[in-house]
């Protein structure tokens, strides 16, 4: 089947080809209830040496700038507890850690989290980090144009293969938090 976004010929069912994810995005996907159907959540498999979103968008299509987001993992501190959350924005801007997360968060100090602990707590590669089987309790903060997108090209929990899915299923996700002003 044929992507709905980007230049992508080859796109499967995620609930299809879930040997194809790390073990949390495929337990998410597999588990999946929300109203958006877990088959309109698409693979596409994608050269793991260009994942980051630079070298993407300039290998299969500037237009996949306003149709694609980034997922990153803060880590907010307030007094001696550390809470962690991930942020999901549109991949043309950048996380508002010091503004709107912080506020949010009602942190003292907001910055992103040592790569190490992203990867060890969430069960996925660094650089494709995705909303999908984040650790159960953390909040997930959305801006609201990546829940109003009609399609999304996300990370898969690999840097090798993306996910698409509606903009809408993101904001079902346990955690789920609309932020307004979350991306600058």
């Amino acid at each position: 089947m044929r992507a709905p976004i980007g230049p992508f010929d080859h796109a499967v069912p995620a609930p299809d080809c879930l040997v194809e994810l790390v073990p949390p995005v495929a337990e998410a996907v597999a588990g999946w209830a929300g109203d958006v159907p877990a088959d309109r959540i698409l693979y596409v498999d994608t050269d793991p040496a260009i994942a980051d979103t630079a070298a993407f968008v300039a290998h299969y299509g500037q237009d996949l700038l306003g149709r694609s987001a980034n997922c990153v993992v803060v880590a907010a501190k307030r007094g001696g507890a550390t809470t962690l959350a991930a942020c999901l924005v549109p991949s043309a801007g950048r996380v508002d850690v010091n503004g709107a997360v912080r506020r949010h968060l009602g942190a003292r100090k907001v910055s992103f989290a040592p790569m190490d602990t992203a990867v060890e707590l969430t069960g996925m590669e660094y650089g494709g980090i995705t909303p999908l089987g984040l650790p159960d309790g953390w909040p997930l903060l959305i801006d609201p144009e990546v829940a109003d997108m009609p399609y999304v090209l996300v990370g898969s929990g690999r840097r090798r293969g993306k996910l698409i899915a509606p903009g809408a299923l993101f904001a079902q996700l346990p955690g789920a938090e609309l932020v307004a002003g979350l991306a600058l």
